[in-house]
């Protein structure tokens, strides 16, 4: 016993901060490639991670970029991971506790986070979902994040991702915990919310009036990939009074020209979009710029040439597409609020809405991960709404380094 203490203290070979003691850890152990070494008279074995698995090279962001900063991003290899995040986040506060899942291919993981600031009660309450997920197997770390939400029906997300050490090292920052799988090179970041989806390491390279705007774009293109395409619909159908007498003219005029009435049309375009897109994406590498410039013809010249759909409907739905791409991490929030709002607007008119916009509101209040506020800090609204929140103040003014997350000045 005290040999094997004195090895995983004063050993020169990185070792398993934890000694295996039953023939199950030995076995689990081997299968991750680790050595052993089994002393004679001792009932533990030291576990030394002696691994040599090929690996993708670590490479740029492909999902987050940015112009200024890291241009690191994770790999599969979940040691290489934790060994970006302890390369930036150099800090004896620093916890990684690496779990085994509780599937059939024995999926490692880690929870990362940093004691002095991450709130204790959340961390438990974040390992306890973790041990208790039973999955047949784990090959990302978004299979945990259904899990992690308290209302299944509640559209917005419980957790973040990011594929940037730098990133996930600010949010250790935050008091945050970062939870990563072996396999995966995207770490999910706990608890989530809703303003730190308008946010990138740009935001605090740049100046402070220019990331303010930045934001403030942000938040308008969330809205505008939400609720535009629906208020078109509902003020050309329901309140047409609304709309200047000369762009009344000109929409009515296309209107008039094609089958479909404005809602209908609509969806066809936003559906037509989203089928593209996925093509694009799914097709081959060699011949995905072919299937989206054939989506293009067939939408932007084809069917407006055909009179099947109008060049109003289509500039919105396209602008609308465009705008989400702004804020890629609600990408799929947007696109179901989008239909759900079509849908409502153009059967309804102003009354369906204003309740597509109470239902959507409502989630996000309704949302509370791990206990915290999910519209946090914009709602209530406090100094921090002003300078971390909506914009970004200059750094003198970001006076608390490393607050406690979910928690306010009065």
């Amino acid at each position: 016993m005290i040999w094997c203490d004195y090895l995983l203290t004063q050993s020169m070979v990185p070792a398993e901060p934890a000694p295996a003691e039953d023939w199950t850890s030995f076995v689990e152990l081997l299968c991750n490639g680790m050595t052993l070494l089994l002393i004679d008279g001792c009932r533990r074995a030291v576990a030394f991670s002696t691994q040599e698995m090929p690996q993708r090279s670590i490479s740029t962001p492909t999902g987050e970029g940015n112009m200024r900063g890291s241009q690191e991003a994770f790999t599969e290899l979940l040691r290489n991971n934790i060994s970006l995040l302890r390369r930036q986040f150099r800090t004896e506060t620093l916890i990684v506790e690496i779990q085994t899942a509780h599937t059939r291919s024995k999926t490692e993981y880690c929870i990362c986070y940093d004691r002095a600031l991450a709130p204790k009660e959340t961390v438990d309450a974040l390992r306890e979902k973790l041990s208790s997920v039973e999955l047949p197997v784990l090959l990302d770390s978004a299979y945990f994040a259904s899990f992690l939400k308290q209302d299944k029906l509640n559209l917005f997300p419980a957790a973040a991702y990011t594929e940037r050490p730098a990133t996930a090292c600010a949010r250790l920052c935050e008091g945050k915990i970062v939870v990563m799988v072996s396999g995966c090179p995207y770490a999910l970041v706990v608890p989530s919310f809703f303003a730190e989806h308008f946010e990138c390491l740009d935001d605090y390279a740049s100046g402070a009036v220019f990331s303010g705007l930045i934001r403030i774009l942000k938040y308008l293109a969330f809205l505008l990939s939400v609720f535009g395409p629906g208020l078109y619909v509902m003020a050309v159908s329901f309140a047409p009074e609304i709309i200047p007498i000369q762009m009344l003219t000109k929409l009515t005029q296309a209107e008039v020209s094609t089958p479909l009435p404005p809602m209908l049309e609509m969806l066809s375009v936003t559906l037509l979009l989203e089928i593209v897109r996925e093509a694009g994406l799914r097709a081959p590498q060699s011949i995905s710029h072919t299937v989206s410039l054939v989506g293009a013809l067939i939408i932007g010249e084809t069917a407006v040439s055909a009179g099947i759909v109008s060049v109003p409907i289509l500039t919105m739905a396209a602008a609308a597409t465009v705008a989400t791409l702004a804020v890629p991490s609600l990408y799929e929030q947007s696109i179901l609020f989008r239909f759900a709002v079509i849908l409502l607007s153009g059967s309804f008119g102003v009354l369906g809405l204003a309740c597509a916009a109470l239902v959507i509101l409502a989630m996000a209040c309704g949302s509370e991960p791990f206990g915290y506020d999910y519209l946090y800090p914009l709602m209530p609204l406090s100094r921090t709404s002003w300078r971390d929140g909506f914009v970004r103040s200059i750094w003198s003014d970001l006076s608390r380094f490393g607050e406690v997350i979910g928690k306010d000045e009065t």
